[in-house]
């Protein structure tokens, strides 16, 4: 027991990182095992201490909190984020009496539109949220970001990666040291400045916010946390059917045969790293088929009962290292089909939240109190699989049942904190919306590709069910809003359809500013570019980057030559027609040195291409692929998109208080938060009040 203990402890400063599954590009090599011994052990002492330290800490709190609140003209803020909330079906759905809450808060207090980021994506837009600042100061550009060295895209957020250092013990490597886990947005959240003056808050789900960050309350971490297996997502889809091998990407994909009525199979869990080469650490399992449309499944020793489309409840998985370690997840199993096939599938294993195998909440415990307190809840940043969806393993039915699950959890939590926190801040971000719009806006245009052979009535008013959805949402916050709140309700950005997708490195190498050492042919990754030759190149969803020298490994582009390559790249590419729609499908390009300001704007892309409504970045121009078609339908159910024109998606903005700003811009969310509890906004932030101090705001109240 004393060697186990000693191991843990190493193995909670760094061990094992699984590599990144094909599905979505991961923050990192992985992440630490913790094994359940220290989980226990931690949470006992950290319970203990805080046990016999709680009168010094309420003394302390109480004079701390009083001063906080001195200058204070509320005693709370609750801020309330719904990803991607449209303002025009917003403005429409409450002009035609669906939305009645919505339409009551913007009478009784504000309605207007939310100014958005350049580019209009979630990790920008939530990061000016929580920083009040461009992203030339976070320098948060996008949700990738090209490898200086290598060109590959990585995740603009995180990094996370392991010690260097080990012990071999046999067929073990003890990893020495801590392992390596790096939040890469810069600046700090408005909820630092606000603990830093004593003001407490609760921040649940904020994209943007892992590893997460120590200040003065409690918060769990968001988009991209990743899975067990190291990645943002991999879902596994096990099949019998001979002629669907091989036909899915974007998960795994095991093939399974029936025989005798019992599949065996295995989950597939992250890399072992504690042993040399110790490869993937899997967990079997088998399914007993009854023949009426039912099943049983034996994991572990435990049977689940299995019912055709019916999620099972979150299931702990245990994936054993070895030397008593084990990396513990949770997942739901959908029965898709018993007959002629067997077909199952299974969510990405999220990080257990009740053992974590890495810290995704601060303090390390509220993920645990939140598990113990309201059940077993969704981790993985991106939580709902839009991917199951696009390769058509999941049917509509099934992903709606997988997101309002989600949903249903992150109320739980809202209104457990809303209740738990009386004074300061409550901010929650729901992503419903979001994902529900991205999967199912073909349904509101009849004419949209994916839609080719499909009948569209079923799902057409899915979008219309989820506002509704919101706005009863929205009512029973009301209900718990007192005079001595503020509510603010925003969304980052709008919604606008994605018809068409257009590969802008094609655009480049058409147009003589990329270089291949052959022909097009189709391969990921920039596998066939001549960098020695290339000017400029694209990654993520809509930013172009030089090729320049000294900043890239292999950089042409000398400095001097930058400005007018830039200026030269933009005035041909927003003349790009589509010819076959007969439509433009650039509005405008940006010079990233024009748009941002602070230390950052070096490593953002040189250029920011705002497409036109109905056009976005092709999913094959996001994985490197140069392709022969420079514009091509898009057919995926991923449908609906914001990757457009920024001032064409902004999002919403309501608050239970007038405001005289008439053009609110999402960095003055927080500013509005600090100026309210009589914190001076920090110099260096961009955003600004909307309620100043000549407002009249309510009393606060103790």
């Amino acid at each position: 027991m004393i060697f186990v203990t000693f191991l843990t402890f190493f193995l909670l400063a760094g061990i094992l990182f699984p590599g990144t599954a094909s599905a979505y590009i991961g923050p990192g090599a992985g992440f630490a095992f913790v094994s359940s011994f220290f989980i226990l052990f931690i949470t006992f002492f950290l319970a203990f201490l805080t046990l016999i330290t709680w009168p010094i800490r309420w003394i302390f709190r109480l004079f701390r909190g009083r001063k906080a609140l001195a200058g204070s003209r509320i005693r709370r803020v609750v801020i309330v984020g719904f990803d991607g909330q449209d303002p025009d079906l917003t403005e429409q759905w409450m002009q035609e009496g669906i939305l009645p809450n919505y339409a009551k808060l913007r009478d009784q207090g504000t309605f207007s539109r939310l100014r958005t980021t350049f580019p209009a994506v979630s990790p920008v837009a939530w990061s000016s949220f929580q920083t009040c600042c461009n992203p030339g100061k976070h320098r948060i550009f996008d949700f990738l970001e090209p490898n200086r060295e290598s060109y590959l895209p990585q995740l603009s957020s995180a990094r996370i990666g392991t010690s260097t250092r080990g012990i071999s013990i046999g067929k073990y490597r003890i990893p020495i040291g801590k392992p390596f886990m790096q939040l890469r947005r810069k600046s700090q959240p408005f909820w630092k400045v606000l603990g830093d003056h004593g003001v407490f808050s609760t921040i649940l789900r904020v994209p943007i916010s892992f590893p997460p960050e120590k200040f003065h309350g409690v918060s769990l971490s968001a988009m991209c946390v990743p899975d067990l297996k190291g990645s943002q997502g991999t879902f596994s889809y096990y099949s019998s059917a001979p002629e669907e091998r091989g036909r899915y990407t974007g998960g795994m994909q095991i093939p399974v045969e029936v025989s005798n009525g019992v599949v065996r199979s295995y989950l597939s869990g992250p890399v072992n790293s504690l042993k040399k080469n110790g490869g993937e650490i899997c967990v079997p399992f088998e399914v007993r088929l009854n023949g009426n449309g039912t099943a049983e499944m034996i994991l572990a020793k435990k049977t689940y009962p299995l019912k055709l489309s019916e999620y099972t409840p979150w299931i702990s998985v245990e994936f054993p290292a070895g030397l008593g370690v084990k990396a513990r997840g949770i997942c739901r199993f959908y029965l898709l089909e018993t007959s002629p096939h067997f077909k199952l599938y299974v969510t990405p294993i999220h990080i257990d939240p009740d053992k974590p195998s890495l810290p995704i909440s601060h303090p390390f415990t509220y993920a645990i109190y939140l598990a113990k307190t309201l059940g077993p809840y969704a981790t993985l940043g991106l939580a709902e699989d839009t991917w199951g969806l696009n390769e058509r393993v999941l049917n509509e039915g099934a992903f709606l049942k997988q997101v309002y699950l989600i949903h249903g959890e992150r109320e739980k939590m809202f209104f457990d904190a809303l209740e738990k926190t009386r004074r300061g801040v409550v901010a929650c971000v729901f992503d419903a919306t979001d994902r529900i719009q991205h999967m199912f806006w073909r349904y509101l245009d009849a004419d949209h590709p994916a839609n080719r052979g499909k009948d569209i009535e079923t799902y057409r008013d899915t979008i219309k069910d989820l506002y509704r959805r919101i706005d009863d949402l929205l009512g029973r916050i009301l209900s718990k809003i007192d005079d001595g709140t503020v509510l603010m309700i925003l969304s980052d950005h709008g919604f606008k359809e994605f018809k068409r997708g257009v590969n802008l490195n094609t655009w480049l190498y058409q147009n003589g500013y990329l270089s291949l050492k052959s022909q097009p042919t189709g391969t990921e990754w920039f596998q066939d570019v001549d960098w020695e030759h290339t000017k400029a190149y694209a990654v993520g969803l809509g930013g172009i980057y030089l090729n320049l020298r000294g900043r890239e490994s292999r950089g042409i582009v000398e400095k001097a030559d930058a400005e007018q390559l830039k200026q030269e790249i933009s005035e041909k590419l927003k003349q790009l027609r589509d010819e076959r729609e007969n439509s433009p499908a650039v509005r405008e390009v940006y010079l990233s040195n024009e748009l941002y300001q602070g230390p950052y704007v070096n490593e953002a892309p040189d250029l920011i291409v705002g497409f036109q409504p109905g056009y976005r970045t092709s999913w094959s121009c996001a994985t490197g692929v140069i392709s022969n078609d420079m514009i091509e339908d898009n057919e995926k159910n991923w449908s609906g998109d914001h990757c457009v024109n920024p001032v064409d998606v902004p999002g919403i903005f309501f608050c239970n208080r007038k405001i005289e700003n008439l053009q609110p811009s999402i960095m003055d969310i927080g500013a509005t938060a600090m100026d309210l509890f009589g914190v001076p906004i920090p110099a260096y932030c961009d955003g600004k009040s909307l309620l100043p101090e000549n407002m009249k705001c309510g009393q606060a109240t103790s």
